[in-house]
């Protein structure tokens, strides 16, 4: 009886933002169809496709900025890429979070995807002189450069300048 051979790991690639936005678009027909055929060769196991924040920060900033796509709409693309089948983007759960602000906060996405990181990494406080934004996500606080609060100083210490 002859032995199976274990399955082979499916190859890892690359999916740029003009491959994304191609599908989410159909502004060229054709490469529409050809990435169907990779996101459905990557749904079969046959390849892994694999990207990352960049990409989705590219694919969000040219809907919302060529194509004028409302957030609610750049939203909902955006999470169906993210739970794309045979496709893995570094940072999901941190893009979903910041996709879930960059609407329900109406804060720019970068803003959104830095202080999901921030939180991510324990870190509660940023520096920014865009408090607009920043103020209005929860778990972080905003501090402006050059309005500090100054620090008392310890009593019965000297400082030494």
């Amino acid at each position: 009886m002859p032995t199976r051979s274990p399955k082979k790991p499916a190859e890892s690639v690359f999916a740029d933002t003009n491959l994304f936005l191609r599908h989410l678009t159909n502004d060229v027909p054709e490469q529409a169809d050809a990435v169907e055929a990779l996101l459905r060769k990557a749904a079969a196991g046959e390849l892994m496709l694999v990207s990352n924040s960049m990409v989705v920060a590219e694919i969000v900033w040219t809907l919302e900025s060529f194509y004028h796509l409302p957030r609610t709409e750049i939203r909902d693309k955006v999470v169906a890429i993210l739970n794309s089948p045979g496709l893995e983007i570094a940072d999901g759960d941190l893009l979903l979070q910041a996709t879930a602000d960059y609407v329900d906060q109406n804060v720019d996405f970068i803003d959104a995807y830095n202080r999901a990181w921030a939180i991510q990494q324990g870190v509660k406080k940023v520096y920014t002189f865009d408090q607009r934004h920043f103020s209005r996500l929860a778990g972080i606080t905003v501090v402006v450069p050059g309005e500090e609060p100054e620090e008392e100083e310890e009593k019965g210490t000297d400082s030494v300048h």
